[in-house]
């Protein structure tokens, strides 16, 4: 806890809470929402362009994740004229950033090698694998491999094609044999040679995983580590089948259908992939996809939240230590991480009663989005609590693998998740999206 002067020479304790974000966004304004309510102040550090003069007026640190002596030393800067108490990652860049930070500040939070570990696909499986948990066989390749060179019999087919430095599905492709694999790789190669992709200097930029496909259902978990503790919020289901040839995630839906046994086995697996990469203190989202046969492979663990506007699916309430009972409030995931970074207890914090589900809705093709049609129809399925529709009139979108966004996200809650699911796919079909193919111009004589 530290303290600021006010007006007459008083001081006030006050808690502060440094939070490093790519850049402004929806999951900001949550916290910023959150914090306001819990009389907290936010210190932002986000990766804005340094020669303007405070352009969003948040008063936020310039930094670079590319440059992260230099990023540090702006934020211990500010830390010894306004001191934070704890700290917080929006999104996969800023993760590293963050470690590095609040181990110099002195605060608990997720380890650099962890954070490094987590957000490098290949030290990931190395490191899981290592700890003893379930990975699939993997190589690494440059992304300017030839493709005679490709080495992919040790590994058989089907294969996964990812990039090793992006999140999400993006640039992720299944391959079912040699022709498949040709094509997936240049694919992947051409995002990867883009422009904005280089520019985030993330240092994977010329990377490609390739590892075996694996069978089955997939998992998120979605919590919080004290001091290697793990507390899970929630486990989420993703009713739609992942098997490629992408794997765009549309549907998310909690408590999970999956048995108390099997949950466990889940959680279970999660903190273990934790401590092998040394997530040690504040959020995680993990991702996880189970065989038929029940076995648990987990294929990442993020040190930050469920991004977006996706945490919104999420309320959660505080239950009576003595009783067990729930209390009459609720509270937003972005609240009670900010309590768990001032170092309040979030053992009493569980998930609401009611079951939820958010739909990140797809983009169907390439091309200028000119309008949007049936949201009020939508909006009157019942349990359906809000649509975003976050593309703008305009924007040239564009489908996965490439892209990284959706259109927006339908939310709705129900007495079961098949219930608040059947909302969300109801309300989806009655939305109409105009997309305005690009057309390509041959311009050869």
């Amino acid at each position: 806890m530290t303290e600021r002067p006010e007006v007459g020479g008083r001081t006030s304790e006050v808690r502060r809470v440094l939070v490093v974000s790519s850049t402004t966004g929806y999951q900001l304004r949550a916290f910023n929402e959150a914090a306001e309510l819990r009389g907290i102040d936010l210190v932002f550090a986000t990766d804005r362009c340094h020669k303007l003069d405070d352009p969003w007026q948040d008063r936020a640190v310039a930094v670079r994740f590319h440059a992260l002596d230099e990023s540090v030393s702006a934020i211990v800067e500010r830390h010894r004229r306004q001191p934070v108490d704890g700290v917080i990652a929006v999104g996969d860049r800023p993760v590293v950033l963050a470690a590095r930070a609040a181990d110099a500040i002195g605060l608990p939070w997720h380890s650099v090698a962890g954070a490094m570990a987590s957000t490098d696909k290949r030290h990931s499986r190395s490191a899981l694998a290592v700890a003893g948990l379930p990975a699939p066989d993997f190589c690494a390749l440059p992304a300017s491999s030839p493709g005679r060179r490709r080495p992919t019999s040790t590994l058989g087919f089907p294969v996964v094609l990812k990039p090793a430095g992006l999140s999400g599905s993006r640039g992720v492709i299944r391959a079912n044999d040699p022709g498949e694999f040709e094509a997936a790789f240049d694919r992947i190669r051409a995002l990867l040679a883009r422009p904005q992709v280089r520019s985030a200097r993330a240092g994977l930029e010329d990377e490609i995983l390739v590892e075996r496909y694996i069978d089955g259902r997939e998992f998120a978990v979605e919590g919080v580590l004290t001091h290697g503790h793990l507390r899970v919020f929630a486990i989420f289901d993703k009713p739609d089948p992942l098997e490629g040839p992408f794997f765009e995630e549309t549907i998310y839906t909690t408590p999970s259908s999956l048995a108390r046994d099997l949950q466990a086995d889940l959680i279970d697996h999660v903190a273990r992939a934790s401590r092998a990469l040394g997530l040690s203190h504040g959020p995680i989202h993990a991702e996880c996809r189970m065989t038929p046969d029940g076995t648990i492979y987990v294929l990442e663990v993020a040190g930050r939240p469920i991004g977006g506007l996706c945490s919104r699916v999420l309320t959660l309430e505080r239950t009576d230590p003595n009783t067990g009972r729930r209390a009459p409030t609720s509270a937003s995931i972005e609240e009670v991480l900010l309590r768990h970074a001032i170092g309040e207890s979030v053992e009493e914090w569980v998930r609401e009663q009611d079951a939820a589900a958010v739909m990140m809705i797809p983009i169907p093709a390439r091309g200028m989005l000119k309008g949007v049609t049936g949201e009020d129809e939508a909006r009157r399925v019942a349990g359906v609590t809000d649509i975003r529709i976050t593309a703008k009139l305009g924007q040239l979108l564009e489908p996965l693998p490439e892209a990284g966004s959706y259109l927006g996200f339908i939310f709705a809650r129900g007495a079961t998740p098949a219930d608040a699911e059947r909302a969300v796919r109801e309300a989806h079909g009655k939305l109409t999206f105009d997309v305005a193919r690009e057309l390509i111009v041959n311009r050869d004589p």
